[in-house]
C-alpha cells in the first residue's frame, strides 16, 4: 500500500481564512433587536455556539438520549470506506464543522486507502477551528487542514474551490434547523456553487416515536438545558444584558403537526430585561417563552426529494435498521 506523505508542520499556526458573506447577515445586536424587543420572542440558534456552548453540545452528543450523533457516527463507521471509494475527493469541505468528531471516520477511510486529500472545516468559532486543526494535525499528519471562518450559509458563494473533485459534508442533521422553504433554498444555493461531479454527504434526522424525540432534547443530566440557558450568558457578556438564568427554564417538545422539535426558554416569573448596548428593555410575563431552536424531522422520501429536486443524483441512502436517521450521498449533475 502506498504511504501517505506527512505534513511537516509541527503545529497549526496559519490563520483561519475569513469567508466574506455574499449577502447581508444581521449581527447579534440586530438579531436581538428583531427577536427580543417585540413578541413573539425568539433568538437565532447560531448564538448557542460560543466556546462554552460548543463544548456543551459536544457533551450532549455523548448522552444516551441524544441518538442523532451516535447513530450518524455508526453509519459513518460502517460506510466511510465505501463513501471515500465512491468519491475519492481531493478536498473535503465541511459546513458547520464543529469539532469534526464524526468527520474523522472519513479521514480514517482515506488513511486506510492511502488516499490523500485536504480538509476545509467551515464554522463561526475561531478558537474551536484552530484547536480542531491542531488536533487533526496531531492525529493525521498527512492531512492539510485549511479552516474557513464565517457564516457557512451566507458564505457559500465565496467558498474557495481549488479542486475539481470536492466532497461537501453537512452532518448532524443541521438541515433540520432550517424552515422547509429555507432548507430548499440552502440546498439549491449549495448545488449552484458545486462543480458537476462534486459530491454531497448530508445527515438528516427522521420522524419517529415522540417519546424518543422528546427525550433526546431533555437529557437526564440536564446538559441540553444548560446549553439552552447558555445563550443568555452570551447575551449578558456581549450586549450587557441582565438575564438571570435562575428565572428561566429549558423546555423542548415535539410538535407533531409541524414535524419538528421546538426548544424554548420559559420565563418563570414576570421580569424586566435590560439590554445596555441597545439602550432598550423588554418585559416578560410569567409563562412567556423565547424560541431558541427548531429541529425538523424528515420522512424517508422528503429528504431524498430535497436533493433530487435541487440538481443532485442520489448515489446512496444509508439508514440503520430502526430507521432513526438518514445519511445520504449525492452527486452534483
Amino acid at each position: 500500500m502506498q504511504s501517505l506523505q506527512k505534513n511537516t508542520r509541527k503545529d497549526f499556526d496559519a490563520p483561519c481564512h475569513l469567508i466574506e458573506p455574499s449577502f447581508y447577515v444581521p449581527n447579534l445586536k440586530e438579531d436581538v433587536r428583531t427577536g427580543l424587543l417585540e413578541a413573539p420572542y425568539s433568538l437565532q440558534p447560531k448564538y448557542f455556539y460560543d466556546e462554552r456552548g460548543s463544548q456543551l453540545f459536544d457533551s450532549i452528543c455523548n448522552t444516551p438520549e441524544y441518538y442523532p450523533t451516535r447513530v450518524e457516527d455508526e453509519l459513518l463507521q460502517l460506510y466511510a470506506d465505501s463513501i471515500i471509494a465512491e468519491t475519492l475527493p481531493k478536498q473535503i469541505i465541511e459546513l458547520g464543522s464543529g469539532t469534526s468528531r464524526k468527520t474523522r471516520r472519513l479521514f480514517d477511510a482515506c488513511e486506510s486507502k492511502a488516499h490523500c486529500c485536504s480538509y476545509a472545516p467551515f464554522d463561526v468559532c475561531e478558537p474551536m477551528l484552530i484547536q480542531t486543526a491542531n488536533d487533526l494535525h496531531s492525529t493525521y499528519s498527512w492531512l492539510d487542514v485549511s479552516p474557513l471562518l464565517g457564516d457557512y450559509h451566507a458564505g457559500l458563494a465565496n467558498l474557495p474551490l481549488e479542486y475539481n473533485r470536492n466532497l461537501f459534508v453537512f452532518l448532524g442533521s443541521t438541515i433540520g434547523n432550517f424552515e422547509p422553504e429555507e432548507a430548499k433554498s440552502f440546498i439549491l444555493d449549495l448545488r449552484n456553487k458545486m462543480i458537476d461531479g462534486d459530491f454531497f454527504l448530508i445527515g438528516a434526522d427522521r420522524v419517529k416515536n415522540i417519546n424518543v424525540l422528546n427525550a433526546a432534547y431533555n437529557d437526564s443530566r440536564g446538559l441540553t438545558a444548560e446549553f439552552n440557558l447558555n445563550v443568555l450568558r452570551v447575551l449578558n457578556r456581549e450586549l450587557g444584558s441582565n438575564f438571570d438564568l435562575n428565572k428561566f427554564q429549558h423546555q423542548a417538545h415535539y410538535n407533531i403537526e409541524k414535524g419538528r422539535i421546538e426548544m424554548h426558554l420559559l420565563s418563570l416569573e414576570a421580569q424586566k430585561i435590560d439590554i445596555d448596548s441597545l439602550k432598550a428593555s423588554f418585559n416578560l410575563q410569567q409563562g412567556e417563552k423565547i424560541l431558541t431552536e427548531l429541529s425538523h424531522k424528515y420522512e424517508f422520501d422528503e429528504i431524498e426529494s430535497l436533493l433530487t429536486n435541487s440538481g443532485f443524483e442520489l448515489v446512496k441512502h444509508y439508514q440503520p435498521d430502526n430507521q432513526y436517521f438518514s445519511l445520504l450521498l449525492a452527486r452534483a449533475v
